[in-house]
């Protein structure tokens, strides 16, 4: 089944069929979490500031969330505001809304700089300020721009966020659809806001990258999503120079600003693994997450740094999703020099299509949505809700670490040590991907892979894990569904996926 774009009009998709399509999908819900319903689709409008009238709706279709200094969220919205919610990490009912801004065009990212909000239009990114300081937005002025709007309806741009440089990053979808010949500048690159207003290209090969965030070292990532020459949702990381998976966009490095050239043309119909070793300037994603399993359009990551305030996953990355109306969680380490890791399955069950993820100042992530567009899990057509942790550290994978013959599991909690150190206790296969121009791949040359020792560190809480016949740059997929606590229960999500671009110790 082929998955959606953000933002696409609406196709004669049943919901029903998607679930029928994709019969592995289940719940999936890490003990001691809860989701918060702010605002759905569905909520009453009693709860808003006093110049409402009566029966109007706020359609808080979220494209882009960020907190101001004192506290507020702003909000943008795909149809063309930024609202303001006041306590919004109170009661739902108490929270205040108020339009900040209209007039934009389908902005997609808000982000706090100084006294300023810097939003992302489809043709540039512009800077919203409250000079007299009565609530609204007065001044509306180009922070950045430089890339080409064809009119393809796919023409989005997404941004900005910061590194820990201090660079402001955009990324440019691809056009599709009519007039999609992406021939207008840099469509399918991504690049930070330069002097004078302007753009500077960083990379190319993007297809719909419509999440960026900077991990806790200050390295920009990205979230793209399956389709053409992309055969499942991958993570980048964002360097200038690097080119990924998909071509459609890289006539732009003929212009003279460009930072790269491809030295080969590029391979079709090939295994992943080749299309790499034939092709100097492409890069690996840090992780790829499995179709279907992981999810089917990945849309934003938020790095966890909550102090301990979200559970044991600091430095993490949560990966929203649209389709499933799930959260994903990410474990990178560098090997090398280069990021890869794990992805792990973490909560499904919200309202809508997952489009923005944000961590709140006390620790409690916020998720904004939308399902406008293909179809999502999610019963609401929009809303924003919020995930706390209860204090009860769950029983759960915290990281996958690769090793020279094999890897290394650390868990949350204390494992027994009869079950974890029972080879039978896991099963691993790996699988990579055909690299072409068609719509996705399934996995290829899958191969299942023999545990031949399992070994428990003396605090319980790692597993060094023995795999023979590792294969770099293939997914290392891992189930570990024999595994028990110290309690004698079971992991609740057993499943990990691990990118394994390099083997440690091995060229």
């Amino acid at each position: 089944m082929k998955r959606l774009l953000l933002f696409t009009p609406m196709k004669p998709l049943l919901l029903f069929a998607v679930a029928l399509l994709a019969p592995d999908l289940r719940l999936v819900a890490t003990e001691g979490y809860a989701i918060q319903t702010i605002l759905t689709g569905s909520s009453p409008t009693s709860s808003r500031n006093a110049k409402w009238k009566p029966g109007d709706g706020l359609t808080l279709e979220v494209s882009g969330m960020d907190f101001l200094a004192d506290g507020k969220l702003a909000v943008a919205i795909r149809k063309g505001e930024v609202w303001l919610l006041d306590g919004v990490l109170g009661a739902p009912d108490k929270i205040r809304y108020s339009l900040f801004a209209s007039g934009l065009h389908e902005p997609l990212g808000v982000l706090r700089e100084g006294d300023s909000l810097l939003v992302t239009q489809r043709t540039e990114v512009t800077r919203l300020r409250d000079t007299n300081g009565d609530g609204v937005a007065d001044e509306y002025l180009t922070a950045a721009r430089g890339w080409n709007v064809s009119g393809s309806y796919h023409g989005y741009a997404y941004g900005p966020k910061r590194d820990g440089l201090g660079n402001l990053w955009v990324a440019l979808n691809l056009d599709m659809g009519e007039r999609a010949d992406n021939k207008a500048a840099w469509r399918g690159w991504s690049g930070v806001m330069g002097p004078d207003s302007t753009f500077l290209p960083m990379v190319a090969g993007l297809r719909s990258p419509c999440g960026l965030g900077a991990n806790t070292a200050g390295d920009m990532f990205c979230v793209d999503q399956q389709g053409t020459w992309i055969p499942s949702t991958p993570i980048y990381h964002l360097r200038k120079g690097a080119f990924f998976l998909n071509p459609e966009g890289i006539a732009s490095q003929e212009r003279p600003d460009s930072p790269l050239k491809l030295s080969a043309p590029v391979p079709n119909k090939v295994p992943y693994p080749e299309a790499l070793r034939a092709l100097p300037e492409m890069v690996p994603p840090a992780v790829w997450l499995p179709y279907h399993r992981m999810g089917r359009s990945g849309t934003d990551l938020a790095v966890c740094a909550a102090g301990g305030k979200f559970g044991p996953f600091d430095g993490q990355f949560f990966v929203g999703e649209f389709t499933d109306a799930k959260v994903s969680r990410v474990f990178l380490e560098k090997v090398a020099g280069e990021y890869q890791g794990a992805a792990f399955p973490f909560l499904s069950g919200f309202a809508s299509g997952v489009v923005r993820v944000l961590f709140a100042p006390d620790g409690s992530l916020l998720v904004g949505m939308s399902s406008r567009g293909w179809s999502s899990l999610g019963t609401q057509a929009y809303g924003l809700q919020r995930v706390r942790w209860s204090g009860e550290t769950p029983f759960a994978i915290q990281e996958m670490r690769a090793q020279p013959d094999g890897f290394e599991l650390v868990f949350t909690t204390a494992v027994d040590p009869a079950s974890a150190a029972l080879p039978a206790s896991y099963t691993v296969k790996s699988y990579t991907y055909l690299y072409s121009n068609a719509y996705g791949s399934a996995e290829i040359d899958a191969l299942p892979l023999t545990v031949t020792s399992a070994s428990v560190s003396a605090d319980r809480r790692r597993v060094r894990l023995q795999v023979d016949g590792l294969r770099a740059l293939y997914v290392h997929e891992l189930r570990a569904t024999g595994v028990r606590s110290t309690a004698g229960t079971a992991l609740a999500e057993p499943d990990a996926y691990y990118t394994l671009n390099r083997i440690p110790g091995r060229p």
